[in-house]
């Protein structure tokens, strides 16, 4: 996971603007190992959950989501399985393994030590601000 790699993914602050942001690969990977942490999805599932629990403002674009699970399935930190969906189509289920539960909470500790440090700088108010 090199943090110099980055992805697209899309800020959605109205219904009809879309602002394009870049993220660090983590970021991603976080945020699929949190959301297979409620329970095993298909790759469109943990789209979907992104999405909405981020109360429809982060869209994962597919080019971005399906190379990320292949790299964290190759590090073992979740597994997958073909499994046929209700409407009888073949689908790809992915479920986080116990590697990809501590490095979940890993990946949550240094967020929030990152999140904790930016907090720190934006409440800084210099006296030569204007």
């Amino acid at each position: 996971m090199g943090v110099d790699s980055l992805l697209t993914v899309v800020l959605k602050k109205h219904p009809s603007y879309r602002n394009r942001i870049e993220l660090l690969q983590g970021t991603l990977d976080l945020l699929i190992l949190q959301t297979l942490r409620w329970g095993p999805r298909h790759g469109y599932g943990i789209s979907q959950a992104i999405r909405t629990e981020s109360g429809e403002r982060l869209q994962v674009d597919t080019g971005s989501l399906y190379p990320a699970l292949h790299r964290l399935e190759r590090q073992g930190w979740i597994a997958a399985e073909w499994r046929q969906s209700e409407k009888k189509q073949r689908t790809r289920v992915y479920r986080l393994t116990a590697r990809g539960r501590k490095q979940l909470a890993s990946e949550r500790s240094r967020w929030e030590e990152l999140s904790d440090a930016i907090a720190g700088i934006l409440r800084v108010r210099r006296t030569d601000e204007t």
